[in-house]
C-alpha cells in the first residue's frame, strides 16, 4: 500500500487528538502499517489510542545519554558544536511502542526559551520528523500542537495533508485559519479541515461559512461517549464504536485525494 503522511493539528480542546487517534485505528484497519507520533507537548495520544497509563513510554527529548551519542553534545547544551545532521533511521523501532497493530513514538519539547532553539535535542528531533515524513514506507500520524511548529520547509513537502480539526467557535476558527497562513510560509497547501462537536445543522452552516473556500473533509457529531471516553483513557471507539464508520469514510477521503493530486 502507497505510504501516507499526514499532520494533525488545532486549537487545544477540539478534539484534535480523537480526531488523531481515530485515523490512526482506521488506516490501520484499513491494513496500513501505522506510525502514531505524538509531537503536541501535552501528549495525550497514548490514551486516545489505548496504550495504559503505566505504558511509560518516554520522550525522545528526555533521552539525554542518546541524543549525546548521536549529536556529540549534552542535551541542554548550545552555542557548541553538534551533528546537525545526526544518525535517526534506527530510532523509530528503538523508540515505539506498539498496541493493537499501532505504533506509537513521544517526540517531546525541547525546553529552551523562544521557538528557534538552535541545540542538540532539536537537531535530532527535526533530523527523524524528516526521516519519518520523507523515508517510511507506511501510514505516519503526527499529532501536532496548535500549529506546525516540528514541520519546516525541509519535511512540509512530504507532508500529503495537514488535517486541521475544528469546533463551532470564532476561537477554534482563528487558531485554524492561522495554521492555514502558517502552513503556506512553509510550502505546505494540502488542508484539510474535519468539524469535530456539530450539535445542529446550524453548527455545521457555521462552520462552512466561516471556512469558505477551504476543503472540509468531515464531520463528527457532538458525542458524551468521546468525552467518557476521555475520562476512562480509553480510545473513542471502544465508547462509541459507531465512530469507526466516520472515521474510515474520512481516512478513504484523504486517501482518495491523495491518489488524484498524485
Amino acid at each position: 500500500m502507497k505510504p501516507i503522511k499526514l499532520a494533525v493539528s488545532g486549537k487545544g480542546g477540539v478534539g484534535k487528538t480523537t480526531v488523531a487517534a481515530l485515523l490512526c485505528r482506521s488506516l490501520a484497519d484499513m491494513g496500513y502499517s501505522v506510525l502514531a507520533v505524538d509531537a503536541d507537548p501535552d501528549a495525550n495520544l497514548a490514551a486516545a489510542l489505548g496504550f495504559a497509563e503505566d505504558a511509560n513510554i518516554t520522550p525522545l527529548v528526555a533521552m539525554k545519554d542518546l541524543i549525546e551519542e548521536r549529536t556529540g553534545a549534552k542535551a541542554g547544551s548550545s552555542g557548541g558544536f553538534f551533528k546537525l545532521n545526526p544518525k535517526v533511521d534506527d530510532l523509530p523501532e528503538m523508540l515505539w511502542q506498539e498496541k493493537n497493530g499501532i505504533r506509537l513514538m513521544l517526540m517531546g519539547t525541547v525546553q529552551k526559551g523562544g521557538g528557534g532553539c538552535i541545540c542538540p535535542e532539536s537537531s535530532v528531533l527535526k533530523a527523524l520528523m524528516a526521516h519519518l515524513l520523507v523515508y517510511r514506507n507506511e501510514a505516519v500520524i503526527l499529532d501536532m500542537e496548535a500549529g506546525i511548529e516540528h514541520l519546516g520547509r525541509a519535511t512540509a513537502g512530504a507532508v500529503d495533508r495537514l488535517i486541521i480539526v475544528v469546533e463551532p467557535g470564532k476561537r477554534s476558527i482563528d487558531t485554524a485559519l492561522k495554521i492555514v497562513d502558517l502552513a503556506s510560509d512553509i510550502g505546505l497547501k494540502q488542508v484539510s479541515l474535519i468539524a469535530n462537536k456539530i450539535r445542529s445543522e446550524q453548527d455545521r452552516d457555521f462552520i462552512l461559512h466561516a471556512l469558505q473556500g477551504l476543503d472540509v473533509i468531515g464531520f463528527l457529531n457532538f458525542d458524551e461517549a468521546f468525552m467518557k471516553a476521555d475520562m476512562l483513557r480509553m480510545p473513542s471507539w471502544e465508547a462509541d464504536p459507531q465512530c469507526l464508520a466516520l472515521g474510515r469514510q474520512i481516512a478513504e477521503r484523504l486517501l482518495a485525494v491523495k491518489e488524484g493530486s498524485a
